[in-house]
C-alpha cells in the first residue's frame, strides 16, 4: 500500500518539467551518529532522530521524553545547518515527535545599489540578506504487535511524517510547501529492517516572487523577470537492514546497509536507469559497554570525469566515494556524538565537523520498555 502512490505518480510527474533537486536541504541528514555512518540509518535509528530517518522507529525509544539537537557548519562556515527534535511516548502503543530543521546562508551582500545615481561607489548602500530553508515535521508511530497481540504483526511498526516547508530568499522570493513521508520497521530475531518513502505524497513548494523588488535590476541586465512557480519533490525510497554482532559481554559491532532509490531520472549514482537510480550506504558502529562508540561509513558513490588530458589522450573517468568517521559517548541520560565528514573531498572542500546532543528523561519500564519489546520480538532470550 505504501508503494502504490510512488509508482502511480512518479512516471506522470517525470513527464512534467519538475526540478530534480528541490528541497535538497532535507537530504543532508541529521544527527552526528547517522552522518558518521554515512546515513545508513533506516533500520538503525532508535532515538528522536528516527523522526527524520524512519518515523516507525520512534517506538524503539526507551524513554518517555527525549530531546536531540545538532549544529553543523558547511563550506567553511558559509552555511549553517541546525536541527532540534522532541519525542514523547503517548501510550504503550505509540509515540510522536516534533522536529525543526534549518539551513541558512546569512549575511549575503546585496550590491544592487552599490553605485549611486552619479555612478560613484558607495559601500554604505550595501545591504545584507539571508537565504533560509525551514522544515517543520510532526511524526507519529504505532506498534502493530502491541495492538493486535504477539502473533500478529510481531515486531512491526508503522510511522508517518507531516511536513511543512518554508523557504525564503531575503525580500526577493519565498515559498510554502507541504508533504508526507511514510515508513515501516520490522524486527526479526537479530535483524532489523526498515523502509522509508520520503515525499510519498510528493511535496509541493509554491514560490512567490517579489517582482517589484527585482524589476529594476532585471531590466538593467536585459533578463526576463521570473514569475511565481511550483516545485514538486518526487518520492524517494530507502530500504535498509542491520544487525548487531556481540564480540563478548562488553563489545559489539553494528553493521548497517541502505539502498536509496530516486525516481527523477538519471542521477550520478552507482546504478542509474531511465526509471530509477540507486546507490548504497554502508555504516558500522563498535560499542564498548554501550557507553563508548566508534563509527564509520561509506556512501555518496559518484563517477568523476577528469577533464585534464595527458599527452593528448581522452578524458579519464573513475569512481569515488565519501568515507565518514565519528565518535560517541553516553553519560547516563546524556549522549554526545561527533562526526567528521567530507574527508574524501579534502581537495575541494574542508572537513565538516558535526556535533549533536541527546538528552532523555523518565526511562520506560515494564512490558513496554525497549528490552521487553526485543525479548517479545525474539531478538534476545
Amino acid at each position: 500500500m505504501l508503494l502504490i502512490p510512488l509508482f502511480l505518480y512518479s512516471p506522470r510527474l517525470q513527464s512534467q518539467n519538475t526540478p530534480k533537486y528541490s528541497n535538497e536541504f532535507l537530504a543532508i541528514g541529521v544527527g552526528a551518529r547517522a552522518l558518521a555512518m554515512s546515513n545508513a540509518m533506516t533500520s538503525v535509528a532508535d532515538d528522536a532522530t528516527a523522526a527524520y530517518w524512519n518515523p516507525a522507529a520512534l517506538t524503539d525509544i526507551e524513554y518517555r521524553h527525549q530531546f536531540t539537537a545538532q549544529h553543523a557548519a558547511y563550506f567553511a562556515g558559509t552555511a549553517n545547518y541546525d536541527y532540534i527534535s522532541y519525542a514523547r511516548a503517548i501510550d504503550q502503543f505509540s509515540h510522536f515527535a516534533v522536529s525543526v530543521i534549518r539551513l541558512g546562508i546569512d549575511d549575503i551582500p546585496d550590491t544592487r545599489f552599490l553605485f549611486d545615481d552619479n555612478g560613484r561607489l558607495n559601500y554604505d548602500n550595501i545591504d545584507f540578506f539571508s537565504a533560509q530553508d525551514y522544515a517543520f515535521v510532526l511524526s507519529y508511530a504505532s506498534s502493530v504487535g502491541l495492538i493486535f497481540g504477539n502473533e500478529f504483526g510481531r515486531g512491526l511498526t508503522f510511522g508517518v511524517n507531516f511536513k511543512v516547508i518554508r523557504r525564503k530568499v531575503g525580500d526577493f522570493a519565498d515559498a510554502w510547501g507541504f508533504g508526507i513521508d511514510a515508513a515501516m520497521k520490522y524486527r526479526h530475531y537479530d535483524w532489523d529492517f526498515g523502509i522509508m518513502i520520503r515525499d510519498v505524497s510528493t511535496t509541493f513548494n509554491s514560490w512567490t516572487i517579489n517582482q517589484d523588488n527585482l524589476a529594476a535590476i532585471f531590466s538593467q541586465t536585459n533578463n526576463d523577470l521570473p514569475g511565481n512557480s511550483l516545485e514538486i519533490t518526487l518520492p524517494k525510497l530507502i530500504a535498509g537492514a542491520s544487525r548487531t554482532f556481540r564480540i563478548n559481554e562488553k563489545m559489539g559491532i553494528l553493521t548497517s546497509a541502505d539502498l536509496v532509490f530516486t525516481f527523477d531520472g538519471r542521477r550520478n549514482t552507482l546504478v542509474k536507469t531511465g526509471f530509477a537510480s540507486f546507490e548504497p550506504q554502508l555504516g558500522f558502529e563498535m560499542d564498548y559497554e554501550d557507553k563508548f562508540f566508534v563509527r564509520m561509513g561509506i556512501g555518496n558513490f559518484q563517477r568523476i570525469k577528469e577533464f585534464t588530458r595527458v599527452d593528448g589522450g581522452s578524458e579519464q573517468t573513475y569512481w569515488a566515494f565519501q568515507p565518514n568517521i565519528g565518535l560517541g559517548i553516553k553519560l547516563d541520560d546524556l549522549v554526545i556524538d561527533y562526526a567528521l565528514t567530507d574527508i574524501g573531498n579534502v581537495a575541494e572542500s574542508p572537513y565538516s565537523h558535526v556535533f549533536s546532543l541527546k538528552y532523555s528523561l523518565d526511562a520506560l519500564s515494564g512490558m513496554y520498555s525497549k528490552d521487553k519489546r526485543k525479548e517479545r520480538d525474539g531478538k534476545s532470550k
